[in-house]
């Protein structure tokens, strides 16, 4: 997949740093970026007079006005970088976040969430759901500890024979032709023609290999730890410059309640992670 559209989706108080990264990122894939700054509704206020409260009347008028400067803001910071851009603002309730960010990354080829919002985590939350469950494109999550690229010369794919991980494969194809290594990894794997094959990763290496792509399989035991500490020891341990999954194999629900590794590699992303549903 070339992509040629990102949309980096940041809070509208926290998004300097991520605009110089998101626009680092597409000068260097010669890629347009559009810059969508999310401003979360203030809720009613309860209580018998709550439909006539001037004070939230007000708070919701003043984030509008914060918002917009915002936008202002960042289409000036980006006027001076000399890349294809466009910045535009949205302020919604928290219900209907994911879907507002859903509908706008449909247009874009891959949605960039940055940094800005760990210190937003409602919206964070909203935003990779609404790119990963409402616009059939991936998402790409940025880290403090190493910048992102869309050009990384080493991959890890997490691999479990799932239709997410092929997806995910098929998704970072070009990348992976591209890289200079590209590690297959597979975690306790079951030898079952139902599941990985007899020879697990030599599926899909094969399918990888059709493109011209070099790959190690690393088949890798758990040894009592979690499959994310697995993963993203073993990034760590290659130098990965970027880690290709599948994301929630199970459902939401059961993510959030028992966890899983969509669940910590999203809130803990200690390389930066393409993820696809």
């Amino acid at each position: 997949m070339t992509y040629k559209t990102i949309l980096l989706v940041t809070d509208a108080n926290e998004h300097e740093n991520d605009l110089t990264a998101a626009a680092d990122l597409c000068a260097a894939a010669n890629a347009h970026l559009s810059v969508l700054l999310v401003k979360l509704a203030a809720p009613p206020p309860l209580g018998e007079y709550a439909a006539m409260s001037v004070a939230w009347l007000d708070e919701r008028a003043e984030d509008i006005q914060q918002l917009d400067e915002a936008v202002e803001r960042a289409r000036a910071t980006l006027k001076g970088l000399e890349i294809s851009f466009d910045a535009n603002g949205i302020y919604c309730e928290i219900a209907w976040a994911d879907n507002d960010v859903g509908s706008r990354a449909r247009y874009a080829d891959i949605t960039l969430i940055g940094t800005g919002l760990r210190t937003d985590s409602p919206l964070r939350a909203r935003a990779i759901d609404g790119a990963l469950f409402y616009s059939a494109r991936p998402v790409l999550l940025a880290t403090n500890r190493q910048s992102v690229t869309l050009r990384p010369k080493k991959i890890l794919l997490a691999w479990n024979s799932t239709m997410e991980s092929a997806r995910a494969a098929r998704e970072a194809l070009e990348l992976m032709e591209s890289a200079e290594e590209v590690n297959v990894v597979l975690i306790d794997p079951d030898a079952a023609s139902t599941k990985n094959g007899e020879e697990p990763g030599a599926d899909v290496a094969t399918y990888l290999a059709r493109h011209g792509i070099m790959v190690t399989i690393d088949r890798l035991p758990s040894a009592g730890r979690r499959v994310e500490e697995v993963l993203i020891q073993h990034a760590i341990d290659t130098s990965a410059d970027l880690i290709v999954m599948g994301a929630y194999g199970h459902t939401r629900l059961r993510e959030r309640i028992f966890g899983g590794v969509t669940k910590a590699m999203i809130e803990a992303p200690v390389v930066p992670v393409l993820m696809v549903h």
